[in-house]
C-alpha cells in the first residue's frame, strides 16, 4: 500500500510551475493522498490540481484570515487534514546595509508572520482531530546551518520558522501533532532558473556536497512524504535532504566569484 494512502494534505506555495510545492503535491498524490494545492496564482494551481486529481485554493500566507480559511476549507472538503506543508519563501539576496525597510517588512510578513499564521491555523484544526493529530512541515533552508553571504534577513526569518516548529512540537505533541522543518539547499526550480544558467555557479557549489550532486525537488518531496507517513516517529526536527552540504558549508562570495570568473574566461 502507498505510504500516504487515505490521507489528506494541504500544500501551500504550489503556484509556480515546477516548484518544490508542486513536486510535493505530485508525490503525495502518487502515494495515495488527496491533495489541496494553494497559493496566490490560480492558473498554475488549477492546472496541477487537475493533473493530480486534487483541488486548489487561493491563499496568501501573509493574510491571517486567508490562511485560517484555507485550513477550514480543507476540513470541509476532506473531513480532516493529515498533512500540511508550507513551501512559501522569498530568497532575498541583499547586503545587510542595502536592505530597505520595505524589503524587511515583506520578508518578515512572509517568512515569520506568515509561518506563524500557517502553524496557528493547522495546529487548530489538527488539534481537534486528537489523538490522531497530523503532520506539519515548513520548508526552511540549508543556509540556516551553512551560512552564505548577503542572506541575513532570509536566514534570520527561516531560523525563526525552525524555532516555531520546535515550539509546536513541544507544545502540541500530546494532541498527536508532529511538526518538523525540511531544509533544501541550492535546488533547480523556476525561482533559481536564472542562477543555474550562470556559467560556473553550480561548479562553486558541487564540491561542498559529500554525495556529489545538488538536491532536487524530488529529494525534498520524498523527505516530506516520509515525515507525513505513519512510519515517521519524528517531531521537532530540522531534516536536511540536501546531500550533506551542512557538513562542508556553502561557498562564500569569493568562491563563487572565482568559479564564475573561471567559467567566463573559458568561454571567451
Amino acid at each position: 500500500m502507498a505510504q500516504l494512502e487515505g490521507k489528506s494534505a494541504v500544500v501551500l506555495g504550489a503556484a509556480s510551475e515546477g516548484n518544490i510545492g508542486q513536486e510535493i503535491a505530485r508525490l503525495f498524490a502518487a502515494q495515495g493522498a488527496k491533495v489541496m494545492v494553494a497559493g496566490r496564482n490560480e492558473e498554475p494551481l488549477a492546472k496541477i490540481a487537475e493533473e493530480i486529481g486534487g483541488s486548489h485554493a487561493l491563499c496568501d500566507i501573509t493574510d491571517h484570515g486567508a490562511v485560517h480559511a484555507l485550513a477550514d476549507r480543507a476540513v470541509d472538503e476532506y473531513g480532516r487534514v493529515d498533512a500540511a506543508i508550507n513551501c512559501t519563501g522569498w530568497g532575498l539576496l541583499a547586503n545587510l546595509l542595502e536592505v530597505t525597510p520595505e524589503q524587511l517588512n515583506a520578508i518578515t510578513d512572509l517568512q515569520f508572520k506568515g509561518v506563524h499564521h500557517f502553524l496557528q491555523a493547522f495546529v487548530k484544526v489538527m488539534g481537534e482531530q486528537k489523538p490522531s493529530g497530523g503532520s506539519i512541515i515548513s520548508l526552511s533552508s540549508a543556509t540556516t546551518k551553512a551560512l552564505i553571504a548577503n542572506h541575513a534577513a532570509y536566514i534570520a526569518t527561516k531560523r525563526a520558522g525552525e524555532a516555531m516548529i520546535e515550539c509546536i512540537a513541544n507544545d502540541f505533541g500530546h494532541l498527536g501533532i508532529r511538526a518538523n522543518s525540511v531544509s533544501p539547499a541550492f535546488t533547480e526550480s523556476p525561482m533559481t532558473k536564472e542562477a543555474f544558467a550562470t556559467p560556473g555557479l553550480v561548479d562553486a557549489f558541487l564540491p561542498r556536497y559529500p554525495l556529489g550532486r545538488l538536491n532536487t525537488g524530488e529529494d525534498v518531496a520524498q523527505a516530506c512524504a516520509w515525515l507525513c507517513s505513519d512510519n515517521a516517529f519524528v517531531t521537532g526536527q530540522n531534516i536536511q535532504p540536501n546531500g550533506g552540504v551542512t557538513l562542508r558549508g556553502n561557498p562564500q562570495a569569493s568562491d563563487i566569484e572565482a568559479a564564475v570568473g573561471a567559467a567566463m574566461a573559458e568561454k571567451q
